[in-house]
């Protein structure tokens, strides 16, 4: 009798633990395919762009074939790598890197300081300029690009990297973001900083910016996607290749009565690395800001 006892609570518990394990491979089997479909874009881009035949990507394209190549070059990379020229992505994507990093940069100082200005700040009316940010961030880029257009025209900045950066250094979507963290952080924080005699910038500089790490990154990376996939804004104010990005320049290529797939393949593959490397670099701060905000949320 006592045996029989003891199976009954064995059987019982080895039911829950078999269908725990047909959940758990069910949902990997689901994750391997999600991440499969996601996957599987940017490996046929990587590995079409080591095909030296473009007539061939476009026969291999609806099987197989195109995630195999059995000939890797790095030819198409060496041409499209050239700093002058008529495929001269080298210089598009170095003029592309100036634009990314002085915008991100700037905007993590203007957009931080505004965003402690509204959070800290002593600043009459408060929640009417909190609102009109807000408001402004509603309005869609599309609406204001032509009159932007005219004004930076008659100001004399069009086909340079200015008329790039500047219209876009400050933001109502990031200067909320930083205000959203600077006034969850204890006001104490400041109040310490005064008493100890520091002013209100250096509070800011030395206090409050060293610990909005985790804003810093989420910001640097939107603003970084934001600012490297401009296609339209770039197109409208530049004119020669001076200052054009690699987004404008590989659209070129699609213009042409014959598509070059081959060498678009891989200056597609340039223009996804530096974005990819500014992720990996601020991924840790990214995710956590993200976790930390569904936490509070």
């Amino acid at each position: 009798m006592s045996d029989i006892a003891l199976s009954i609570p064995q059987a019982s518990t080895a039911q829950p633990r078999s269908a725990t394990r047909i959940l758990r491979t069910i949902q990997t089997v689901c994750i391997f395919i999600i991440a499969l479909v996601i996957v599987s874009p940017l490996l046929l881009l990587v590995v079409a762009s080591l095909k030296d035949d473009r007539f061939q990507i476009l026969a291999d394209m609806g099987s197989f074939r195109a995630f195999w190549v059995s000939n890797p070059t790095l030819s198409n990379y060496a041409e499209v790598g050239h700093l002058s020229g008529e495929l001269a992505f080298g210089r598009y994507l170095i003029n592309s890197l100036i634009i990314l990093i002085t915008t991100v940069c700037s905007g993590l100082i203007v957009n931080s300081m505004a965003g402690f200005v509204l959070a800290c700040g002593s600043l009459k009316g408060r929640a009417v300029i909190l609102s009109v940010v807000i408001a402004l961030y509603v309005i869609p880029q599309e609406s204001i690009i032509m009159p932007l257009v005219i004004m930076v025209s008659r100001a004399g900045m069009s086909d340079t990297f200015a008329v790039q950066i500047v219209p876009w250094v400050a933001s109502p979507l990031y200067i909320f973001l930083f205000y959203q963290f600077f006034a969850q952080l204890p006001k104490e924080l400041l109040e310490a900083a005064e008493v100890d005699g520091a002013s209100f910038f250096r509070a800011y500089r030395s206090i409050f910016l060293p610990l909005s790490l985790p804003a810093l990154a989420t910001v640097s990376i939107l603003m970084g996607i934001e600012t490297w996939n401009q296609y339209l804004w770039p197109i409208l104010v530049t004119q020669t290749d001076y200052a054009r990005p690699i987004a404008v320049a590989i659209a070129t290529f699609f213009g042409q009565d014959s598509i070059y797939w081959d060498r678009a393949m891989a200056a597609s593959v340039l223009m996804m690395i530096p974005i990819l490397g500014l992720y990996l670099a601020f991924q840790r701060w990214f995710v956590s800001s993200f976790i930390g905000s569904a936490v509070k949320g």
